[in-house]
This record gives C-alpha cells, sequence and structure tokens, in this order.
C-alpha cells in the first residue's frame, strides 16, 4: 500500500514547526512511529534524545529505581520547548511514542497528548538554568526511605561526589533537601525555585515519600548524576543515616 503523507504543522512563537505523518498499514514496522506525528518527521535529533532517555531509563528499571508508572524524564529542545515523557506511562517499557514535545509552561504541542504530571517540576529547571539539558525523576527505595526519615539529607566522604559540578574534595559536604510532598505541583514548584535561589549550585533535592529530582547538561550527564546519587543514597539507607547527622 502506498504511503500518503500528511504534513503537521504547530505555529510556535518561535516560528514554525513542521513534521511530515505518514499513514501505514496496521501491523507494519514502524506503525508504532507512524501514530505520532513528532517522530514521523525524518527528525535525527529527536527520535536520538527519545532513545537516550529510554536507554537511560531501562537501566533505572532494572535497578528497581522507576517501578510500574512512577518517575518521569525530560530533555530540552530548544530555548521553549521539551521532550518528556507522557502521563501514565509503564517506565520499564517505553517506546518513543511514549514521549511527547511540549511548551515550557508544559503544554503538549499534539492535541490530545496528556504530560506528565510532574511536568511543572521539569519546566522549572528549565526556566530556571539554560544550561540544563535534562532532568531525571526516580523513585527508588532508598530515595523514598531516607526522604520519610529526614528534612535534608547531607553527603560527604564518598568518592563519587567528585561527579558534582564545583566538588574537587570528598570531604565536602553537599546537602540535598527535601520537599514535603504536594499534589499541587505549582505550589512545589515555586518552593523549589526560592530554595535553589538561595542555594546556588544544587545538584538535586528529593521530595518526602516519593523521589529524587536531578539534572545535567545532557541526558549523559544527568544519568551519571543520578546513579551516583542513588549509590551513596544507598549507601546512607545502609549506614542507618549516620554520614549526615
Amino acid at each position: 500500500m502506498r504511503r500518503a503523507a500528511l504534513r503537521h504543522c504547530v505555529v510556535t512563537e518561535l516560528g514554525l514547526l513542521c513534521a511530515s505523518f505518514f499513514a501505514r498499514p496496521t501491523g507494519s514496522p514502524d506503525a508504532e512511529a507512524s501514530m505520532n506525528p513528532i517522530f514521523a518527521a525524518d527528525d535525527a535529533r529527536i527520535a536520538a534524545l527519545a532513545d537516550s532517555l529510554i536507554a537511560a531509563c531501562n537501566g533505572f528499571h532494572a535497578r528497581n529505581w522507576v517501578p510500574a508508572t512512577g518517575g518521569n524524564f525530560s530533555a530540552r529542545l530548544d530555548d521553549g520547548h521539551m521532550l518528556i515523557t507522557a502521563s501514565g506511562v509503564h517506565k520499564g517499557e517505553l517506546t518513543r511514542r511514549d514521549f511527547l514535545v511540549a511548551d515550557l509552561d508544559g503544554r503538549p504541542l499534539e492535541a490530545g497528548r496528556k504530560a506528565s504530571y510532574e511536568t511543572g517540576l521539569h519546566t522549572q529547571l528549565y526556566r530556571f538554568d539554560p544550561a540544563i539539558g535534562a532532568v531525571l525523576h526516580v523513585h527508588s527505595v532508598a530515595n523514598t526511605v531516607l526522604s520519610r526519615r529526614h528534612d535534608a539529607i547531607t553527603l560527604r566522604n564518598y568518592e563519587l561526589l567528585k561527579l558534582i559540578p564545583g566538588i574537587m574534595e570528598p570531604s565536602t559536604p553537599v546537602t540535598i533537601p527535601v520537599f514535603a510532598n504536594d499534589q499541587d505541583i505549582a505550589a512545589l514548584s515555586r518552593r523549589v525555585d526560592a530554595h535553589m535561589q538561595e542555594q546556588t549550585g544544587l545538584p538535586a533535592y528529593l521530595i518526602a515519600g516519593h523521589g529524587l529530582y536531578t539534572w545535567g547538561a545532557t541526558v549523559r550527564d544527568a544519568k551519571h548524576r543520578l546513579e551516583a546519587l542513588e549509590f551513596m543514597l544507598e549507601c546512607e539507607l545502609w549506614n542507618g543515616g549516620k554520614n549526615h547527622e
């Protein structure tokens, strides 16, 4: 069957975003990609970012850091847009179709798509620092339990602290704040923003009983930071939290 091409265009304040949507017969190898006009276009950069996030998330799921639909992941596309996981998708079964493009007010560009409930926490970070290129959020046992016990976690004397920008010596303490869980994401993002304005250089934060948010210039950088933080948090959990007293 010959493919029919439909031009799909979204007008934004930055210009015209156009993608080609190719309707393919059901069951074809790329039928899944054809369901999403964002990915039907030959846009290698967006596809590569999605694939990087999928690969990272597969590793996190294997470690039980993103059970079921928990967690969310995003990457900056430009000054006004990001690629982010859609709402309610299983993080161990992600495909390109499970991502969408949204502006930095959290509005999906594709009609009928719904972004993650916590999209506002991603947009706050991208607006706060133009150098942030990716945001990762996981729900590990260690970060969930510790965030229920403490108002902040201070990490020190871990060699992996040197993965955090600006930290040259493992003896330098790094404090990860814990915010009370709040279903009002707009209110929570304002509290995070106010804290980040006061505590510059913050590498991550925790939400009590919920999980860890961290970020980096690229998906790779954010992934490395997340792995280092989760290792140290697991050490804190095994150590009974004595290291940060």
